[in-house]
């Protein structure tokens, strides 16, 4: 597991690095504590090789440990992850928006070519698709945009409250395909007003009203959904 030099100097992740950077970076902005075996999970790799590429990262300068066994991103690390998550985000509002895919088949689509995309064509291609602020899910383009400080899971409402659903977690994206699919056919994506009807502690479920239509939701589900909070209904 290496860096490779790209044209102008800068050492750019190998396929490999940039697989371990971009999973790290979505459990960071999801605010998942990311222990190595989590990460494995993620990767769908054994928890050996994950110990093996995080120390080799390490050494690298791109991940550190912070006193809690967490692992963290430092400010290079940072830097590559939010350039290929970037890429990556670009890429799937081309394949969505410009060539008609759908969330699921357009998220591995752009996984697969991410690598292969150049910083000329990444610009080029944000320049023409109206310099986008987010992926299709709602989720920030590093680099052009930020999460609301203000936003909230969905399954932390209480009934009455209204919010304005801003993103998808990208851990649901990458985790559970079938659930981007549910929440689209459910109009459950960025931009839609929700009123949250009933929250079931006991049962663990949660009832909202979105485009005239009553949906429940697990807590887990309504946990991958992130809105603005508005006033009480």
């Amino acid at each position: 597991m290496q860096l490779d030099q790209s044209n102008n100097g800068v050492r750019e992740p190998s396929e490999v690095v940039s697989r371990y950077l971009e999973a790290i970076y979505y459990m960071w902005a999801e605010k998942e504590p990311l222990r190595s075996a989590r990460l494995a999970d993620w990767l769908g790799v054994s928890r050996p090789t994950v110990a093996v590429g995080l120390r080799r990262m390490t050494r690298d300068g791109l991940v550190r440990m912070n006193g809690r066994k967490e692992v963290e991103l430092t400010a290079e690390g940072m830097r590559a992850a939010e350039s290929i998550v970037r890429r990556h985000r670009i890429m799937e509002r081309w394949l969505t928006d410009g060539l008609g895919l759908d969330w699921v088949t357009a998220d591995a689509e752009a996984a697969r070519l991410e690598h292969a995309v150049s910083d000329v064509v990444e610009q080029r291609l944000y320049e023409v698709l109206g310099r986008p602020a987010t992926c299709p899910h709602g989720n920030p383009i590093p680099g052009y945009s930020e999460a609301s400080p203000r936003e909230a899971r969905v399954s932390s409402l209480a009934a009455g409250d209204r919010a304005t659903i801003t993103r998808v977690s990208e851990v649901a994206e990458r985790e559970a395909p079938l659930l981007l699919a549910y929440l689209s056919q459910r109009d459950l994506t960025p931009g839609r007003e929700i009123t949250v009807s009933e929250s079931d502690d006991v049962g663990k479920t949660l009832r909202v009203e979105v485009a005239e239509r009553e949906v429940t939701l697990s807590h887990e589900t309504a946990s991958k959904i992130w809105a603005v909070p508005g006033h009480k209904s």
